[in-house]
């Protein structure tokens, strides 16, 4: 057993006083010595975070006894450390960033919990719907579902005529950990398909729960890990390496910082090239030592989860934990 836990969850559930809160769970947040990243909306609430086993028990335990998140979920992963660097608690005017005429409290496509989904998902009369941009599902998607080459949730509209085709069918969407689906399945909705469901948890539960599947390659992860095996039964490697074209499923970002590229690329290409994607990147003065993970931080001198926290007077202010 690893001795730290990475938690993803979500919760679509009101919160009247958005700025107070993220200073509470900001301070919460500090107590049990959690890093990561959270939105507080007035919608709800949205993050991932890790910590030691205790320090993450204390939080999931503390998120249950409040009201108004009394029905959220956690999806738990094992960890040998951190996998944030930070911790960033933020206001935002959403959870998820999708710009959609929609409400998930009043509509949206019917949960189906992973085992469901597993025995549905091969139905003739099923469409499984890829509902993460375009770089998530290149790494790894369910076999057989349509994917959008769309940057993120906000472009759907421009792609849901390219369903027209299956209105008659069972539509099942799926994401990450379920947030995107909330929104997207209750859009499809709202443009006339009629059976429409999504997969409750996402990706990440569905492999927890189930052994991952027909879920071919690795699931994109938005911490340092930056992908996740989630298939433990019959797993496919479907992405190559930018550079030489040999199956991978490692992804980094380019070493040059103008480039910045979120690209697949083999260890072997990541330590014959520096962790670059071409040649010309290769030569960038500025090339960021690559140490074989394609993950780099932003960097801050001196940084303590402590900074960003701002008392409601928009002051700075000395914290003790």
């Amino acid at each position: 057993m690893k001795p730290y836990r990475v938690l993803l969850y979500y919760i679509y559930s009101p919160i009247e006083n958005p700025e107070q809160y993220r200073e509470e769970h900001h301070l919460l947040c500090l107590r049990l010595n959690l890093l990561g990243r959270i939105i507080v909306a007035p919608e709800g609430l949205n993050g991932t975070v890790s910590g030691l086993t205790a320090d993450c028990e204390a939080y999931m335990e503390t998120l249950k006894a409040d009201p108004r998140f009394t029905g959220i979920s956690f999806k738990i992963d094992e960890s040998d450390g951190h996998t944030f660097q930070k911790l960033h608690v933020r206001v935002k005017p959403e959870i998820v960033h999708s710009d959609l005429p929609v409400d998930p409290l009043r509509q949206t496509g019917i949960h189906l919990e992973p085992e469901d989904f597993r025995r549905l998902k091969n139905d003739p009369d099923v469409v499984l719907v890829d509902m993460r941009s375009n770089y998530e599902h290149e790494v790894g998607k369910f076999k057989g579902a349509i994917t959008f080459d769309m940057e993120n949730l906000r472009e759907l509209p421009n792609h849901v005529h390219e369903l027209d085709e299956f209105r008659d069918k069972k539509i099942i969407t799926y994401c990450t950990g379920g947030i995107k689906c909330e929104k997207a399945s209750a859009y499809l909705l709202s443009q006339g398909f009629e059976n429409v469901y999504q997969l409750h948890g996402g990706i990440i539960r569905y492999g927890l729960e189930t052994g991952g599947e027909d879920f071919d390659g690795e699931c994109y992860v938005f911490d340092n890990r930056v992908t996740v095996p989630v298939n433990h039964i019959n797993p496919v490697t479907v992405s190559v390496c930018y550079r030489c074209g040999s199956p991978t499923s490692r992804m980094i970002n380019c070493a040059s910082p103008v480039c910045n590229n979120h690209v697949t690329l083999c260890e072997s290409c990541g330590d014959a090239h520096g962790g670059t994607c071409t040649d010309a990147c290769k030569d960038d003065p500025n090339l960021r030592p690559y140490d074989g993970t394609g993950y780099y931080g932003k960097q801050t001198q001196s940084y303590s989860p402590i900074q960003g926290f701002k008392s409601r007077l928009g002051q700075r202010v000395e914290v003790s934990i």
